[in-house]
């Protein structure tokens, strides 16, 4: 295997902050009674599913390219299902969402790719598609925040956002490691990959605190159902409430 042990941990952390941010949000889907919301989270979870293929492809050595083209894929489909659930939550704001309101954002292309078993052309059109459409679901998460600021916390829009510089860096990181320092793909410098790695995990976490803040947001502000239907609330929140 290429990556180090504190390399994995942060690849680890960033798959595991991840599946907690799908579950806060179903959660808060749950105890506000907005099927929206918690159809987002399920929405997440192409995603997160699209990681363990990376972590596999790590596990490899990077052997075996068909699962990094995998996780593309994967990812394409996350990125989309992504997108639809944010339209379906436009959906419920005072303002009807128009799809005119789109814009066609350019792609972002990845120089220093590992080798695709798809082949190049294939493994670039997957990668373009899919960062257009996540370019869409970040403008629409903006006007989604603006109309209504009971979803999602400022920190959480941060969080999503953040994911272009975790890959701005990483297109960086793939310039020093392959043409500067003459490493096969970034994978093999291990000191570059796990700082770019660690970016994402910083996003996913900016993510999680920013949905458990809106979780712990609605319960202070509804103490008084929640004891009536019978939920039990931690003491800070609780005490949070009256104080």
């Amino acid at each position: 295997m290429l990556l180090s042990f504190p390399n994995w941990i942060i690849h680890l952390s960033s798959a595991l902050e991840w599946g907690v941010a799908a579950a806060l949000f179903f959660h808060y889907g749950s105890i506000t009674g907005r099927r929206d919301i918690r159809i987002f989270g399920l929405a997440m979870l192409p995603h997160w599913s699209g990681s363990f293929f990376v972590l596999g492809y790590h596990i490899s050595g990077d052997s075996i390219p068909l699962l990094l083209d995998m996780s593309e894929l994967i990812n394409l489909f996350g990125s989309t299902a992504l997108l639809l659930a944010t339209l379906n939550l436009l959906k419920s704001t005072k303002k009807a969402s128009s799809t005119g309101s789109m814009a066609a954002l350019a792609a972002i292309m990845i120089a220093g790719k590992p080798q695709s078993w798809l082949g190049a052309d294939i493994f670039d059109a997957i990668l373009q598609l899919s960062s257009v459409v996540y370019l869409t679901f970040l403008v629409l998460l903006l006007i989604l925040y603006r109309r209504d600021r009971s979803i999602f916390s400022a920190l959480t829009v941060t969080g999503f956002w953040f994911v272009l510089v975790f890959i701005s860096v990483t297109i960086f990181c793939m310039y020093l490691a392959t043409i500067v320092r003459g490493y096969p793909t970034l994978s093999h410098d291990d000191l570059l990959h796990g700082l770019a790695e660690s970016l994402l995990s910083i996003s996913n976490l900016m993510i999680v605190i920013g949905a458990q803040r809106k979780i712990r947001e609605y319960k202070q502000e509804h103490l008084g159902d929640f004891k009536q239907r019978g939920f039990k609330l931690h003491p800070h929140d609780e005490k949070a409430a009256h104080g």
